[in-house]
């Protein structure tokens, strides 16, 4: 399965892949800014765009389940080529006023792009690794994205504005295809695979065996798990955050409540970017299993107050809290990283990932189901807080 390369340019190292970050935390977060705003332009009923959203990311599952079989077929450069191209037209097509069945057609097509990159990512700078070691890669790789995060949803929103809700969907086309030259730039080629016939029947003896071989082995059940706690944590932020704002009624200096959102969303990413260099570091010093438990035990402790606290107290804690989760976030992968070798990367990687996508379909099922026992949304946080501590539980077993 692994891929043999035939040539390389002169000053292609494993940073140039993590560079590439920058594109991709860009892009995305030009999307993500008025993503939800067009689903419910589309759709009209937020209740409609939720379930959209759900069954969107069980898509997602079944094309990282099948990744490594992508994988084995094609190369990682004609593969990364092709999405980086696919994910600029599909993009730029969004941005028209198109039917709504042929947007969500060029929604699950760029579904398809974007989960192959970034799966691709690691692979190669796992690749060109040596030297260097995977966490400081991991590291730069994320402060690059980050620092897109940080920038693109004033500029998505604010476009979206004065153009239109679509609009920035042709600026993330052209940021993903300034991503295909860059990798073009490259200069990599790879050996081509062996076309063989697809027979989905034995693509899903593969899928399977791959799963049960997978979770047999105690590091990658392990690595799967943590990971699956992180987007516990993420999927609930990401939705109740922004409520509880506005439910708190809380503006700080004067400013709107929407207006008060913006200003807590760009400092809540301040910490992955001064953390994730620094991360990077103690980690090589002091091994990743070390940070991640402190992360997820700091995170329970800021969760549990965040279950009872109000006013400014909260606004703190929800910026707090993004401390800890800069230390988790560059070291996750590692555990996945550590345990596989390089052919077992590329065959396990996409399964590995899918802890992301269950979580997100889990957690939102979960918080509705303790929204209507406790009849608020502060017992969520406690809910948090028990997986954060379940995760740090496991990084400690030996």
């Amino acid at each position: 399965m692994s891929d043999k390369y035939i040539s390389i340019g002169k000053k292609v190292s494993g940073f140039s892949f993590a560079n590439l970050g920058l594109i991709l935390g860009f892009g995305g977060s030009v999307i993500s800014a008025i993503y939800s705003l067009v689903l419910l332009d589309i759709f009209g009923n937020p209740a409609i765009v939720g379930l959209y959203v759900s069954a969107y990311f069980v898509f997602a599952m079944c094309v990282a389940l099948f990744a490594s079989e992508v994988f084995r077929r094609v190369s990682k450069a004609r593969l990364m080529h092709a999405c980086f191209l696919l994910s600029g037209i599909f993009f730029f097509m969004m941005s028209f006023p198109i039917a709504p069945a042929t947007f969500i057609v060029f929604d699950l097509l760029t579904g398809v792009t974007l989960i192959l990159l970034g799966l691709l990512m690691p692979l190669f700078m796992a690749d060109f690794s040596h030297g260097v070691g995977m966490q400081k890669l991991n590291a730069r790789y994320w402060f690059w994205i980050n620092l897109g995060s940080l920038v693109a949803p004033m500029l998505a929103l604010s476009i979206a504005s004065e153009f239109g809700l679509r609009v920035p969907f042709a600026i993330a086309a052209m940021i993903y295809l300034c991503g295909l030259l860059l990798f073009r730039n490259m200069k990599i080629v790879q050996m081509d695979k062996k076309v063989t016939a697809f027979r989905p029947s034995r693509t899903l003896r593969v899928v399977y065996r791959n799963m049960r071989i997978f979770f047999r082995r105690h590091a990658f059940a392990k690595a799967y798990f943590v990971m699956f706690c992180n987007y516990i944590q993420i999927s609930l932020r990401n939705i109740y955050v922004p409520i509880m704002v506005i439910q708190n009624d809380v503006a700080l200096f004067g400013l709107s409540l929407e207006k008060t959102l913006g200003l807590l969303i760009t400092c809540m990413i301040v910490p992955y970017l001064l953390l994730s260099q620094p991360m990077g570091y103690l980690a090589r010093k002091y091994g990743s299993r070390l940070w991640l438990t402190i992360g997820f035990l700091t995170y329970a402790g800021f969760a549990i107050w965040a279950s009872f606290a109000s006013g400014y107290w909260l606004l703190l804690i929800f910026v707090l809290w993004h401390i800890p989760g800069a230390f988790i976030e560059p070291l996750r992968d590692l555990l996945f990283f550590d345990a596989s070798t390089k052919t077992e990367r590329q065959r396990f990687w996409g399964l590995f990932r899918t802890s992301t996508m269950v979580a997100r379909i889990i957690a939102p099922l979960i918080a509705a189901m303790i929204i209507f026992a406790f009849g608020g949304i502060g017992a969520i946080w406690i809910f948090v807080a028990a997986v954060s501590l379940l995760a740090a539980m496991v990084l400690l077993k030996k």
